[in-house]
């Protein structure tokens, strides 16, 4: 019995939240006239012309190529720099070590939005609006905390025999970090990676407020440009959207069961 209402509720919650999805590719395919009914329309003729409507915006490769460049970036960097830095919190003994365990976890915690306003007069101050380079770093900043922290209960549950072995067997420190350490991390890595792209690839307030040029805006801006003199052209928005759900979608459910195993075993190891 409690299995089955386990179950159940399983069912409902899953519904409610995927009902919002479906709502949203559905309606994509649906006529303006079908849109813009009080009736829910459920059974239709699929059109593309919604899909032709989105893609057909000035500068809509250039936002893909500044979405990708900008997302791809970002994650590498925090990988490289959080790589270096989950190791030493995890392996070395130096003073201040759990006051830099705390800063990380703070910063994880913080609403970077409060930042705008700082972040935007430094940027005008360094003559950096308007630059895909600014907006790397930002991302970069912004996924550094969760990837240290994640990364740092990986490190920490290798145990530091089998680094020793490498080291007895003539590996320097770095060799054995690269040899026997950084295999054992690939879970690590891809949720690690995964959130930082999912992170950077949604981001819409702080590219709004530094970039002013359609040069230099990604793809969270390219879904506000379906907004007419006579209100929102929502098949066109909800075409964008899925265009824009998708990529991180199928990724996502490619990988779910390594990415879910690897944020768990992060978060609870060390």
């Amino acid at each position: 019995m409690r299995k089955l209402w386990l179950n159940g509720t399983a069912l409902v919650l899953s519904v409610l939240f995927i009902f919002p999805v479906y709502w949203m590719f559905s309606t994509s395919f649906k006529s303006n006239s079908q849109v813009l009914t009080k009736d829910p329309v459920f059974f239709f003729t699929p059109t593309f012309d919604h899909y032709s409507t989105a893609t057909g915006v000035d500068l809509f490769w250039t936002f893909v190529t500044n979405s990708l460049v900008v997302t791809i970036a970002a994650v590498l960097l925090a990988l490289v720099v959080a790589l270096a830095a989950s190791f030493a919190i995890a392996r070395m003994e130096f003073k201040g070590r759990r006051g830099v365990v705390i800063a990380v976890m703070m910063a994880q915690m913080a609403p970077w939005e409060i930042l705008i306003i700082v972040v935007y007069l430094n940027a005008r101050d360094a003559e950096m609006l308007n630059s895909l380079v600014t907006l790397t770093l930002i991302y970069f900043v912004m996924a550094l905390p969760f990837t240290i922290w994640t990364l740092r209960g990986f490190i920490a549950a290798v145990p530091k025999e089998l680094e020793e072995s490498a080291m007895i067997d003539g590996c320097n420190r770095v060799q054995a970090f690269i040899r026997v350490i950084f295999p054992l991390l690939a879970p690590g890595l891809m949720a690690t990676s995964l959130f930082g792209f999912i992170a950077a690839w949604n981001e819409y307030a702080m590219v709004l407020v530094l970039n002013k040029s359609p040069d230099a805006a990604t793809l969270p801006l390219w879904l506000t440009q379906f907004q007419t003199n006579f209100g929102n052209d929502w098949g066109a928005t909800m075409a964008a959207s899925s265009m824009f759900t998708i990529p991180v979608l199928i990724v996502f459910l490619l990988l779910q069961r390594r990415v879910t195993g690897g944020l768990s075993a992060g978060a609870v190891k060390g």
